[in-house]
């Protein structure tokens, strides 16, 4: 939104000349750039979910972020609504930290959260050349060495490993303000620029599945003693269980299925019917209902004895509960989903006792295209556009405001016919 609006965020206060710090906000909400600096009107403001205490959003009106030479200011059209923003809603997580690590209460620093993100470049910064107004994107969300471009690099940017860089920071995850909001400001090179027409809802998607891929890449290079499509048919992979049929689950099924080859069995339990149905579409060989209780026997006869792959993309402790009972010895254990609360780590110890490799990952590291921009984004919004990988399915509820995200979050994730809700604001 643009015009004469009243810049009002939390102790914010309209600033020109040098970009400042906002009191309580951490310096990541950033106080009005005048529009007069940019040739427009004063006071530009615009709308945002803000995240101001455990279960309470509101949409209040907010500086609009400023534009530095290397950035771009992107129109939100899409945010996907992630399990991820459903803890932090919730009080169960808070990745906003001070300098020793602690947790900063939202109370104290309120946030913007949304960080699977599409948008239109509506203004780009002096030193700008590869984008232009107009320009449909998805972005990482996520500030490392080469985005902020230091001078020396860390060793995780060096490695390809850029969602844990030594100064890394995050929109919408560790307090800088994320894509619930009309506008966000990234730097260029964090601007993946589509090359179809897909639309932009199913473009926001590129970030999950980014994690998706990133997962997948760290479980090829983990030394297991099992692993996908090798010569060895010892050391393969021939039975693959994912717990949850949620988006992580249907995109980690079909990305064994029509990006790595897998042709092995898969099964997959979930206990909501019409995510089964999903994950059969999508390639599932057998579909279980956990609800009913011990699926181990059921999962233990297909497999022979238990799987050598499991993917744990449901967050529930009860799955987590049943690893020991499902896997062989030394299988590969991939932690993808976040959560497992109910159950203590005692149970870990029938997990050790089959020794297993846990490969536990987080976010969509990656290393850099040669222009600076994420690998692992573009890899991803390309297999969307290419139609290997298929989201659209999926999509099941959309909110055509940011005055519908506190619903969402409140209680509209659990219904039962829900499974992955988009935000669209264009």
């Amino acid at each position: 939104m643009r015009g004469n609006l009243r810049v009002e965020l939390l102790g914010a206060r309209k600033v020109t000349g040098r970009l400042q710090r906002c009191p309580g906000v951490n310096g990541a909400l950033k106080c009005a750039a005048t529009k007069a600096e940019r040739g427009g009107a004063e006071d530009a403001g615009m709308k945002a979910c803000v995240l101001c205490d455990v279960g309470r959003i509101e949409v209040r009106e907010v500086a609009e972020p400023r534009v530095g030479a290397r950035d771009v200011l992107l129109r939100i059209s899409a945010v996907g609504i992630c399990g991820t923003d459903a803890h932090i809603f919730g009080g169960h997580a808070n990745y906003n930290t001070d300098s020793a690590g602690k947790n900063i209460p939202l109370a104290v620093q309120p946030q913007i959260l949304g960080h699977e993100v599409s948008g239109e470049v509506a203004e780009v910064g002096g030193e700008v050349r590869d984008l232009a107004v107009g320009d449909r994107v998805v972005i990482d969300q996520g500030l490392n060495c080469v985005s902020t471009q230091r001078e020396l690099r860390c060793e995780y940017c060096l490695s390809g490993d850029s969602h844990q860089c030594a100064f890394y920071a995050e929109h919408g995850i560790t307090g800088l303000p994320g894509g619930l909001a009309e506008f966000i400001v990234v730097p260029a090179s964090n601007a993946v620029r589509l090359k179809t027409e897909l639309d932009m809802k199913e473009a926001a998607l590129s970030e999950p599945l980014g994690c998706v891929i990133h997962s997948s890449d760290a479980v090829t290079r983990a030394h297991a003693r099992f692993a996908i499509g090798v010569a060895d048919a010892g050391r393969r992979v021939r039975h693959v269980l994912i717990c949850g049929a949620g988006p992580s689950g249907l995109l980690h099924l079909q990305y064994l299925r029509r990006v790595l080859g897998y042709d092995g069995l898969v099964m997959v339990s979930e206990p909501n019917e019409m995510k089964r149905g999903l994950a059969k579409k999508f390639g599932a060989d057998v579909v279980l209902d956990p609800s009913g209780g011990e699926m181990g026997a059921a999962v233990r006869e297909h497999s022979k004895g238990g799987v050598e792959y499991l993917i744990e993309a449901s967050g529930q402790g009860r799955a987590f509960a049943a690893i020991s009972a499902v896997i062989r010895k030394q299988a590969t254990v991939l932690l993808y989903g976040h959560g497992h609360a109910g159950f203590e780590l005692s149970l870990l110890n029938n997990v050790m006792f089959k020794e297993p490799c846990l490969v536990t990952p987080v976010g969509a590291s990656g290393g850099f295209e040669k222009d600076g921009r994420p690998t692992t984004y573009a890899r991803a919004l390309r297999l969307i556009e290419q139609g290997k990988i298929s989201v659209a399915a999926f999509i099941t509820h959309r909110y055509g405001s940011l005055g519908d995200v506190q619903g969402a979050l409140a209680g509209g994730m659990n219904v039962a016919d829900y499974v992955k809700g988009v935000v669209a604001l264009q």
